[in-house]
């Protein structure tokens, strides 16, 4: 496995990234991996090497570079009270066309590295970020095949950049995993955001999980669930495949 920590130009500074692909065999199809909102940290370090290791390059970009934040820390528990509201803080201050901006920068850096297939991509993201994979689809019609959202936030909104509306104009395959317990992302909302999808025609599978919270898929987490979280992984495993690895598999 290749690993490497680089600083990718953006219109407003340096967006520091993680990138993680295999070493033999490549070019590899790109999979951009948003972070939920308690940042990058070793947990989703390792999430994006679980999927280079199945034959990805994989993008972790750093969303709070704006604010100079690189890593937060501990942000579980009493102790962890002041982290948590800078957590709220920083997530207040971004916006989908702030991280559009950023996923245009991503993309402009993949064409130049040569263990990066030039094919369709991926995306995938985490808590507040599951809007921003959604939405890149849209911005990027002919090149993003494949956007998940795991129990994203702000995903049906009564503004105009709201995802379940900008989805309409995609080409990708979607799919969106949404906690049955949820605080952020309340259950009420599940059967309107599937039936508005399905009524536009938008290509998505909007699955929920039962009995588990906000966050199953991070085994950090107090409410990690294991077999959620595995599950959460064989439909990745599988959106991916079935768009990104398509035409290599020439079915």
């Amino acid at each position: 496995m290749i690993e490497m920590q680089v600083n990718i130009p953006t219109k407003v500074g340096q967006m520091s990234t993680f990138i993680c692909h295999p070493d033999r065999h490549g070019p590899h199809p790109v999979v951009l991996v948003f972070m939920d909102a308690p940042g990058i940290r070793e947990e989703l370090r390792d999430m994006s090497r679980r999927l280079a290791t199945v034959g990805y390059y994989v993008l972790l970009p750093n969303l709070y570079y704006r604010s100079g934040v690189e890593e937060l820390g501990p942000f579980m528990g009493e102790a962890g009270a002041a982290v948590r509201q800078k957590i709220m803080e920083l997530m207040a201050g971004l916006t989908i066309d702030m991280v559009m901006d950023d996923t245009d920068a991503l993309l402009d850096f993949t064409r130049k590295e040569s263990g990066a297939s030039q094919d369709l991509i991926g995306c995938v993201g985490y808590c507040m970020s599951g809007q921003y994979a959604l939405s890149a689809a849209a911005r990027h019609l002919d090149r993003i095949a494949a956007a998940a959202s795991i129990y994203g936030t702000h995903l049906m909104t009564d503004q105009s950049d709201s995802p379940h509306l900008s989805m309409r104009r995609a080409k990708a395959e979607f799919y969106i995993a949404c906690a049955e317990i949820d605080h952020f992302a309340p259950v009420e909302l599940v059967a309107p955001l599937r039936d508005s999808l399905r009524q536009a025609g938008v290509k998505a599978e909007v699955e929920l999980y039962p009995g588990v919270e906000h966050g199953f898929a991070f085994p950090q987490r107090p409410s990690y669930d294991k077999a959620a979280a595995e599950r959460h992984w064989e439909r990745l495993f599988a959106l991916f495949a079935g768009t990104l690895k398509r035409e290599k598999s020439g079915s």
